[in-house]
């Protein structure tokens, strides 16, 4: 009964009404589902394991899309130089760019607004150690930082890419986390939660963090294409993945060898799944800054 409710309230909610009217935010997540969808059940789906090498031949090597001659079922948008199905490998290959994307923002988003939220709250000292540790690490290149953690472990595989990217990540997070808390911690229902007793962990969990929590979630959004473009970006360089694991950026890397012999379908279609999720959730995070911030919200409706 109380799921019942709590499900009408929010589709009766005025944030969910405006969801439903902007066009892009529900284009946006459409694409995000289907790609989910189709990473989730990759396997089910797929005509192909591609990472099944009892199920490769190289007969099968750099075969056409189906439409164009030369092509055959059921390699729909052709094969790779192993005879990898590319559309096999492209929902296997979502599946890790999702993974990354997923992962990277539940565990930096986690460090950066506990950092946030406690350098906010308490300033002094702890202010400033977390901030200029946060503005050192902001000043490098994400790529570059990632790359040379990489480097250094000398290990390839989803765990340590994820790691790579969180390492650097947080930071916007706990940036976001302690302007948020700077605006929130002087209004006048923290000053009463105080004057009932309340003790700083709960207000920082009760009061603060729901109150500061609005820009996070844009943060996320942007860090998710942010996250699974980098893990691409790294996978293209040969220091991501390793080869025998799916990657949308390792299938361009891969395919680009063969673009001007005109296998562009090695690199055109995974290029376009890969820009599909970003668009996607570009088009989402746009509505999310635009709800969560007042000015803006306040000029559309004017």
């Amino acid at each position: 009964m109380n799921k019942g409710i709590t499900i009408f309230r929010i589709l009766k909610s005025k944030r969910f009404n405006h969801y439903i009217k902007d066009i892009s935010a529900v284009t946006g997540s459409l694409i995000l589902i289907i790609m989910l969808i189709g990473a989730i059940f990759a396997p089910a789906i797929a005509p192909q394991n591609p990472y099944d090498m009892e199920t490769l031949y190289l007969a099968d090597s750099l075969v056409p899309p189906i439409w164009m001659e030369g092509g055959k079922a059921p390699f729909i948008l052709g094969t790779d130089d192993q005879g990898r199905d590319i559309f096999s490998t492209i929902l296997y290959g979502c599946r890790t760019s999702f993974t990354v994307g997923f992962s990277v923002i539940l565990i930096a988003g986690f460090i950066g607004v506990t950092i946030g939220i406690l350098s906010g709250f308490y300033r002094g000292l702890l202010e400033t150690v977390t901030m200029r540790l946060a503005d050192a690490i902001f000043s490098f290149s994400t790529t570059l930082i990632a790359m040379l953690f990489l480097g250094v472990l000398k290990s390839h595989g989803v765990g340590t890419v994820i790691l790579a990217i969180v390492i650097t990540d947080w930071v916007r997070y706990a940036r976001t986390m302690r302007g948020s808390v700077l605006g929130v911690k002087e209004e006048d229902y923290i000053s009463a939660a105080r004057a009932i007793g309340a003790n700083d962990l709960r207000i920082m969990i009760k009061y603060i963090l729901p109150n500061a929590i609005p820009p996070i979630l844009v943060v996320a959004a942007v860090d998710f294409g942010a996250a699974v473009m980098l893990e691409a970006t790294l996978s293209f360089l040969g220091v991501g993945v390793p080869i025998n694991k799916p990657s949308l950026g390792m299938m361009v890397s891969i395919g680009k060898n063969y673009i001007y012999a005109g296998k562009w379908w090695l690199v055109v279609f995974p290029g376009i799944a890969l820009i599909l999720i970003v668009f996607g959730i570009n088009l989402l995070a746009d509505w999310l800054r635009e709800e969560f911030n007042p000015k803006m919200t306040k000029g559309k409706a004017g």
